[in-house]
């Protein structure tokens, strides 16, 4: 068992949550709220990630943001940040591709929500802050759960883009899937299998801790 795969794919999945949360919540409520000439344009980026094979996606963010490109080497001689083979670039990458896994959730959640519940909220004298906390998070908070438990348990089974802009460099970007493939590569069938078992059993319990948490929920209502 690779432990500190497992680790660093855990600390992947738990930083690119905490990063695409906020932003996440910000523009799929902002998408299920507003009416505009280009909606459709910016849902088709938005769910770009989930239909672009994950290599070409991780090629194009290997081109952008390597060490050759403009943004590569003005993050280097700026900021002396590098964004590809390492943890940073690996962050990058997977928050780029688990736009859609919770932006998605979170505007149906939010589009589900009856628009006469705002309009109440306001005619009680509710602010913006407080019809979101108080109103339109706890309708929301399933689809936001299902939101975040998706972007954590996708992240932690990315191989490609992990792959491509990140390699395989043990304790800086070899997670748990790489090692995965690494251990078959080398035909210890054993070690893959059990790192295999172990992330599949991590999805599962996270999946089904998931719809446990809805169904309280909707009991509770």
């Amino acid at each position: 068992m690779d432990w500190q795969a497992l680790t660093l794919s855990l600390e992947l999945a738990a930083a690119t949550l905490l990063v695409l949360l906020p932003a996440g919540l910000a523009l799929g409520r902002w998408l299920a709220y507003s009416r505009f000439a280009g909606k459709a344009a910016v849902e088709a980026l938005v769910v770009l990630p989930l239909v672009l094979p994950p290599t070409v996606l991780g090629y194009y963010l290997l081109v952008s943001l390597g060490g050759a490109s403009p943004v590569g080497r003005w993050m280097a001689e700026t900021f002396d940040i590098r964004l590809t083979f390492n943890f940073q670039g690996l962050l990058l990458a997977s928050v780029v591709f688990n736009i859609p896994f919770i932006v998605q959730p979170v505007q149906r959640a939010f589009e589900a929500i009856p628009r006469q519940l705002g309009e109440a909220a306001a005619v009680s004298g509710l602010g913006f802050w407080q019809t979101l906390w108080r109103v339109e998070l706890p309708l929301a908070w399933p689809g936001v759960l299902s939101a975040m438990v998706l972007t954590f348990v996708h992240t932690l089974g990315e191989f490609g883009v992990v792959l491509m802009v990140g390699g395989s460099i043990p304790g800086e970007t070899k997670t748990i899937a790489i090692a995965i493939y690494d251990r078959v590569q080398a035909f210890d069938l054993a070690s893959a299998d059990r790192m295999a078992l172990l992330l599949l059993l991590l999805s599962l319990g996270a999946v089904a801790a998931s719809f446990f948490a809805s169904a309280r929920l909707a009991v509770r209502r």
